[in-house]
């Protein structure tokens, strides 16, 4: 009909920028500032003595712990999900981020606030170092690598006691700013919110840039991506320092949350957890990270419900359970990963894309 205004049948992407930017459409990007507002406005009738809580200091505690496990977690997925490297050390970097701010704090005097970023730059220079072996070795080789670089911080964090306190451990000063100490949980969910906020950020602009590209490149193909010009060394050592970078500003804030660390929070159990957040929320994925560390957080206290409804009920005494309902929380990890590397390789992040793709379309199948 002549005259009529015709609209594509699809969403086209026509550039390169159009391509690589941070939201998919306006409504996710309204929807992600929403939500971070709200989560910013949750404290605040706590805090300044309202009479009530949203969230009480349990709940609280939950979210502070998401925070910081998934700005470590986004390191391991940098550098396993888009460069395609292997780390089961990954909690051992944690812990050196948590007492490299307490170490630095105690013996320059310099504010916890500016520790942590400080943390997260030892953490990474260290990172660098056990990252070396990976411009030479890959696979199972690199697998074991870092292993030995997990069991090589906790023999040091175990005898330096100038360092972490040896087995004694160390106590953390909480945060201050203008005088003013996040020692509430409610408090320093305000400090863990921006610090995933910019991080988050950074790791979105990253991947859009030429080094994250470069990082994917290695993982697809790095035979084709080192014809293209990459230092694979290079960008193999990098991945290893960004996400060492992540894990210490995640540990210094776990330090700071906890106000005590020790030697035996950081084992090789809690590194598969790492691997288990990063499987189950996609690898490869930002988005997903966040999805994972919910997961295997929230999983424990999921189990911990279905025990507790278990115990000593019917299906306990039916099936002579006794005491193996206190193992279900480690053995609902462990089933979690393995059913998600048969049913959904891709992680909580491939099926949210799945949902949104099913409603975007509906009612139409196709």
């Amino acid at each position: 009909m002549a005259g009529a205004a015709f609209r594509p049948s699809g969403d086209f992407r026509t550039s390169y920028a159009a391509d690589t930017t941070i939201f998919d459409d306006a409504f996710s990007r309204r929807f992600v500032i929403g939500l971070v507002i709200v989560l910013a406005l949750v404290p605040i009738p706590t805090v300044f003595g309202w009479g009530f809580d949203i969230l009480d200091r349990y709940w609280m505690n939950l979210f502070v712990s998401i925070g910081y496990l998934s700005i470590a977690a986004l390191g391991l997925n940098i550098l396993v999900g888009f460069t395609g490297q292997i780390s089961i050390g990954h909690s051992a970097f944690f812990g050196f981020g948590a007492f490299a701010s307490v170490f630095i704090h105690e013996t320059t005097s310099i504010p916890v606030f500016f520790c942590i970023p400080l943390a997260g730059l030892m953490t990474a220079a260290v990172g660098l170092i056990f990252g070396v072996p990976a411009a030479r070795i890959k696979g199972l080789y690199l697998a074991i690598a870092t292993l030995a670089a997990q069991f090589i911080l906790q023999d040091f964090f175990a005898r330096a006691d100038w360092f972490s306190g040896g087995t004694h451990g160390s106590v953390a000063r909480p945060l201050e700013i203008f005088g003013y100490q996040f020692r509430s949980v409610h408090a320093y969910w305000w400090i863990v919110l921006a610090y995933v906020v910019v991080l988050f950020l950074a790791a979105t602009n990253l991947m859009r840039s030429r080094d994250g590209r470069a990082l994917i490149a290695v993982r697809d193909h790095y035979l084709s991506a080192e014809i293209m010009g990459v230092n694979l060394t290079k960008y193999r050592i990098l991945s290893f320092g960004i996400a060492s970078f992540y894990a210490g500003i995640g540990g210094a804030l776990f330090a700071h949350h906890n106000l005590f660390v020790q030697v035996e929070s950081f084992t090789i159990f809690f590194s598969i957890l790492f691997l288990g957040m990063v499987i189950i929320g996609g690898l490869g994925s930002i988005m997903g990270t966040i999805f994972g560390t919910i997961f295997i957080t929230m999983l424990p206290e999921a189990t911990e419900a279905v025990t507790s409804f278990m115990r000593g009920g019917a299906i306990d005494r039916a099936l002579n359970l006794g005491g193996g309902l206190n193992y279900l929380k480690e053995m609902a990890i462990g089933l979690a990963i393995i059913l998600f590397l048969i049913f959904e390789p891709e992680g909580l992040a491939h099926r949210w894309r799945q949902i949104k793709a099913y409603w975007k379309l509906y009612p139409f199948s196709y």
